[in-house]
């Protein structure tokens, strides 16, 4: 390849940027043209009108507590100290806050999420979740990816293998301080999607975003037009390859993968950055305080990414595992999530984002109603509690229910495939047509199950 190549190449990448269209950064080639190729991220029709447009996800890993956060229980006071059935000895135990009518609409809200609480009317509480088996790898992978048992592409992969992406620049799906255990990148993976499918992993669970930096992004011994030049040679040989190679997928998203990286190297950056944030907004998420200043980051970045065409987006916090000091570590949770949750809900709002926008709230699993160690609650994948607030469904109601103790979802009961199902629905997708043909058969989100909970729908 001669120095007019470059050059040509270089020309055409700055044409392509500047129009937000990444992949003419390689295809000003005639012979790529010629080849018929299709970003395989450009955005794609949905199957119907969707209700919503991007997601997203609050993942809350460790399983929280539904009895004393969303799923109100007056039982649990009168029985409690009473003898669990079915659960050996164990005792009932109240929840140690108040559940209080809040909106107009009355639904109980715990005073555990005061802020969240004043959003009431806009939330749809999902209370009889239920899912398979109830330890955290299994359950965890199974909300992610539909099965715990083979390994299958995310959610957000779905999502971005049926719609495209809004911004040629960014990744369209992201994943904030994931945890690498319970799965680690299953939960974000595209398995056997084409690899420029899967989630882009910013940060680990934890750790600030204050001082996050994607690995790999940036090259501090190259210039950006040395990097061009670099990365049109590599893609030659790819093109190359590819015209030889009858089954070119796994190319196209190698290519499409390189090109998307370099040009992550500018927008990036200046959507992690907060600098243009007014110092409102800041202290509105919690950002800058003691408990909130991490959750913060994650939901004022979330509304960065989603404001610039990101479709999903899962921010994380952990850890809700209480199976012992349930008052002060659950208690410590619903504060460091509640006031960015609220100023996320009403961020969106206000900017006119939240009715094409979906927020989603839960975890692998709820807790058991029965005490354990004196102040804690064991895993309960029986019944549990998700809320879905904004994008397309109605606010201010509940959707299902458990039994009066909270142990077993008995109402509308919502298994995980039902909750894809739903979502899938709601940005466009029919969950049965939404399928991906491999080693034979077709493979969809929901496998062979599934039903959307049309009753949720505004």
């Amino acid at each position: 390849m001669d120095n007019n190549t470059f050059n040509f190449s270089r020309r055409e990448a700055l044409q392509s940027l500047s129009a937000g269209f990444g992949f003419m950064a390689f295809a000003g080639l005639s012979t790529l043209a010629a080849g018929g190729y299709k970003n395989p991220l450009a955005p794609k029709q949905p199957h119907f009108k969707p209700r919503a447009k991007r997601i997203i996800f609050a993942c809350m890993r460790g399983g929280p507590s539904h009895v004393d956060t969303f799923d109100y229980k007056p039982a649990l006071a009168k029985d409690n100290g009473k003898t669990a059935q079915g659960y050996g000895n164990r005792k009932l135990l109240e929840s140690p806050w108040k559940f209080q009518k809040r909106g107009k609409s009355g639904i109980e809200i715990s005073d555990l999420y005061p802020g969240l609480a004043k959003h009431a009317d806009k939330l749809c509480l999902l209370n009889s979740m239920h899912g398979d088996i109830p330890n955290h790898p299994q359950c965890f992978v199974q909300l992610h990816t539909g099965s715990f048992q083979f390994v299958r592409p995310s959610l957000g992969s779905w999502l971005l293998y049926g719609l495209g992406t809004e911004n040629q620049n960014l990744p369209g799906f992201v994943t904030l301080n994931p945890p690498s255990r319970v799965g680690g990148a299953q939960n974000y993976g595209s398995a056997f999607l084409p690899a420029i499918y899967q989630g882009t992993r910013i940060g680990n669970l934890g750790q600030s975003l204050k001082d996050v930096r994607v690995a790999n992004l940036g090259n501090d011994r190259l210039s950006a037009e040395e990097q061009r030049r670099q990365l049109d040679y590599i893609q030659s040989l790819n093109r190359d390859l590819k015209q030889r190679n009858e089954s070119s997928a796994q190319i196209d998203g190698v290519i499409e993968s390189y090109e998307l990286a370099f040009r992550m190297q500018s927008a990036l950056p200046e959507v992690m950055s907060m600098k243009g944030e007014k110092q409102s907004t800041l202290e509105a998420y919690g950002i800058g305080a003691s408990g909130t200043d991490n959750f913060g980051r994650q939901c004022l970045l979330a509304r960065r990414m989603v404001e610039k065409g990101v479709r999903f987006v899962e921010i994380s916090h952990a850890n809700w595992d209480q199976h012992g000091g349930l008052r002060q570590r659950l208690g410590a949770n619903c504060k460091a999530t509640d006031q960015p949750l609220a100023a996320l809900i009403n961020d969106l709002e206000e900017r006119g984002l939240l009715e094409d926008t979906l927020v989603m709230w839960g975890g692998e699993f709820g807790r058991t109603p029965h005490v354990k160690k004196q102040d804690g609650r064991d895993h309960n994948a029986t019944g549990f509690s998700f809320w879905l607030a904004g994008g397309g469904v109605k606010g201010g109601m509940r959707y299902g229910a458990t039994d009066e103790h909270g142990i077993k979802a008995i109402e509308n009961r919502m298994h995980f495939h039902d909750l894809h199902a739903t979502l899938l629905h709601l940005m466009g997708l029919d969950h049965e047509k939404l399928t991906y043909r491999y080693a034979g058969r077709d493979f969809r989100l929901t496998d062979v199950h599934g039903n959307v909970a049309k009753e949720i729908l505004a």
